[in-house]
């Protein structure tokens, strides 16, 4: 795979995802990763996945960010 077919974005970690794993952390994926793709290769599963955020605004597991992105993934937080 060509360097160009590969994005580097920025994974940001939230509340207990950061447990064994990283706080943010530069990565490089194949162009045309969804953000659902991302969270896999983390390890987590995506139905502990509360929201998730590129750039700051909230996205869905579908969309597919691009070259210099922020990608935050949050847990679902409960409480009461």
């Amino acid at each position: 795979m060509a360097a160009e077919d590969r994005i580097s974005i920025t994974v940001k970690l939230f509340a207990f995802f950061r447990d064994n794993r990283f706080k943010k952390q530069e990565q490089q994926f194949p162009a045309n990763t969804t953000v659902r793709d991302i969270i896999l290769f983390q390890g987590i599963n995506p139905e502990e996945v509360g929201v998730t955020m590129i750039n700051s605004r909230q996205c869905t597991l579908d969309q597919i960010p691009v070259q210099g992105d922020q990608l935050a993934i949050f847990p679902i937080i409960g409480g009461g």
